[in-house]
């Protein structure tokens, strides 16, 4: 017999009953029933039941064990009594009745328990993540995020992609986020940088004539920590394709993101009619360049309706350039019943905790003399019936629903309105739970200004700008680019483009952005050559693999679906990350620490 083990612990069915096997795990649970021990010995494939009594020759040697202790089991395997089988379990029609144990590992007091749904605190979680990671629903997280890179992988081969490596040290590029750097030993004072992403390899690998590219890739950017993004590096299924436009990208990725979906959420609608919506649509409709398409509530402008009117917030505030009011509907949900003044009150308080002034609102009612409906709330006064009926036309609202309206600059209150909009859509009930809704977003703005009045690029700086080397000779702030993102309820999933191949088009771009030619030579000096020498026109776009387990397993937080996190301040707890260098390595580095400002 193997040293360790006949089977593993979900093998064993009726089919071995009276046979001798060998078990290896973790004790999960011990329970005494009064001269009858019973253990749940775990491990990487699922439980099985222990049991020895006082003719045991294990007895007293079980006695000793506790919980997460590694330890053998020798026994003959025994069916249950028919009230006592476990359906939960695959072993649950079994038992084994222990004639001999070794201990193969013991345990000291556990610092959190690996048995239950305890919820303790992350810093205790993270420090002792070997033993977090023995909890059932995070080892079943891995588990999936295990399956979901071998599907992605297995359908990517299916496309006519290939799989190809690019380099983990690098040099600098401007990708949006801050790059980690590495000192050189070999050139004192010169540093690599980890790369942010593959940007520059990736689009390389189709100047040399590779057709269709994708990796599983590590990328690592020096960033503040979120709940659906890592501090420090994170994975990215990473695709770039030759000779394409726009909607080949598109063509490609929809059958491997939507498959994959399917796959492993079956439970959930998956609709294959994924739109197409732009930029500055998305943020009138949804306030979010990510928009959570499960909820059907989309913003409109309604701003002629209070020019001029009596309610002299709006009217004072639409004499000024560039500003407009919003509305937010608020249809009744599926329960019918009327959106009051009670809810209305409770999102006025919600805007004012996200940072605003509030929200004016208007509801619609059955009038009291029964004259029919009418609209009612402070701001109804003070604009007249002609134009809360016109906003109400204008909405497609009935009686028993109300409106919500915001004013300013955009820019000032878009992301409030979007956070509004889906705490609105949830709490009246209007938003799909069983459906994962995609959409393209397209048309981004090449380039934003910054709050010092610098032209930057808003996103990335390698995607052709929409009208090529003419439209850059314009107004900077309205080029639109071929650059696109996918978004899933509500979360960023893909973000890609069409890049840009042409040297000239390229310089003009990066010198709108204040890079001069010398400088574009100097950080892309390799990119820049290669396009001299004959580049495809090609795009692509990557997906965040973290990110796309976080939806699949339903979590709210992606150190649920990462093995070993950072904490919240880029900290690697268990393994004491980021520490203090040796003065034997500064001096081999030729670097000096400063010390902290006081």
């Amino acid at each position: 017999m193997h040293a360790y083990r006949s089977h593993t612990c979900a093998q064993l069915t009726k089919a071995n009953v009276g046979e001798t096997v060998r078990l290896s795990g973790w004790v999960h649970r011990v329970r005494d029933h009064g001269g009858v021990l019973f253990i749940d010995l775990r491990d990487h494939y699922g439980i099985t039941q222990v049991l020895a009594d006082s003719d045991s020759p294990a007895f007293a040697e079980i006695e000793k064990v506790r919980a997460e202790w590694v330890i053998c089991i020798d026994g003959r395997v025994k069916a249950r009594d028919a009230s006592m089988v476990n359906p939960k379990l695959a072993t649950g029609e079994i038992e084994v009745y222990a004639t001999g144990m070794t201990v193969l590992g013991a345990a000291d007091e556990l610092p959190l328990p690996v048995f239950g749904d305890v919820d303790y605190p992350e810093e205790t979680r993270l420090t002792y993540r070997f033993l977090d990671l023995r909890r059932e629903k995070l080892h079943q997280n891995m588990m999936l995020r295990s399956n979901v890179v071998r599907s992605i992988r297995n359908r990517m081969w299916a496309q006519g992609f290939n799989e190809f490596q690019t380099p983990i040290i690098t040099a600098s590029s401007p990708e949006g986020a801050r790059d980690f750097l590495v000192p050189s030993r070999l050139h004192p004072g010169k540093f690599y940088a980890l790369p942010q992403a593959p940007q520059q390899f990736k689009q390389l690998i189709m100047v040399a004539g590779f057709d269709r590219y994708f990796q599983i890739a590590p990328c690592f950017r020096d960033e503040d920590p979120r709940a659906d993004r890592s501090p420090t590096d994170f994975y990215q299924l990473d695709i770039e394709m030759s000779f394409v436009e726009q909607e080949d990208v598109f063509g490609a990725v929809q059958p491997v993101i939507q498959g994959l979906f399917e796959e492993f959420r079956p439970d959930m609608k998956v609709p294959g009619d994924w739109p197409r919506i732009a930029y500055r649509d998305s943020m009138l409709w949804y306030g979010s360049d990510k928009p959570d398409l499960r909820n059907p509530i989309k913003m409109q402008v309604v701003s002629e309706h209070f020019r001029g009117s009596g309610f002299a917030i709006f009217a004072k505030l639409l004499e000024n350039e560039g500003t407009e009011v919003r509305a937010i509907p608020a249809p009744k949900g599926p329960s019918g019943e009327p959106v009051g003044r009670k809810f209305c009150d409770r999102m006025n308080a919600f805007a004012q905790a996200q940072g605003l002034p509030g929200m004016g609102y208007i509801f619609w009612r059955e009038a009291e003399d029964g004259s029919g409906m009418e609209a009612a709330g402070p701001l109804a006064k003070n604009i007249g019936h002609e134009r809360t009926e016109a906003i109400r036309q204008q909405l497609g609202l009935e009686v028993g629903d109300a409106a919500f309206f915001l004013g300013g600059k955009p820019e000032q209150f878009e992301a409030v309105a979007g956070k509004a909009r889906n705490e609105i859509g949830r709490e009246l009930g209007l938003a799909e739970t069983d459906t994962f809704r995609f959409a393209w977003i397209v048309d981004f703005p090449m380039y934003e200004k910054t709050d010092d009045g610098r032209i930057d690029f808003s996103h990335n700086p390698f995607s052709m700008p929409q009208g090529g080397l003419e439209a850059l000779m314009g107004d900077p702030l309205k080029v639109h680019a071929y650059q696109y993102d996918l978004a899933c309820n509500g979360y960023e999933l893909i973000s890609g483009g069409i890049r840009n191949h042409k040297p000239e088009i390229m310089y003009r771009a990066f010198e709108l952005a204040g890079y001069p030619n010398s400088e574009v030579d100097k950080r892309f000096g390799g990119m820049v050559k290669a396009f001299k020498y004959g580049a495809p026109p090609h795009g692509g776009c990557a997906m965040g693999i973290d990110r796309a387990v976080m939806l699949l397993a339903d979590e709210m937080n992606i150190r649920e679906v990462i093995m070993f996190p950072m904490n919240q301040r880029a900290e690697d707890l268990l393994m004491g990350a980021p520490s203090e260098p040796t003065n034997e390595q500064l001096r081999e580095l030729r670097l000096r620490v400063l010390p902290k400002e006081a």
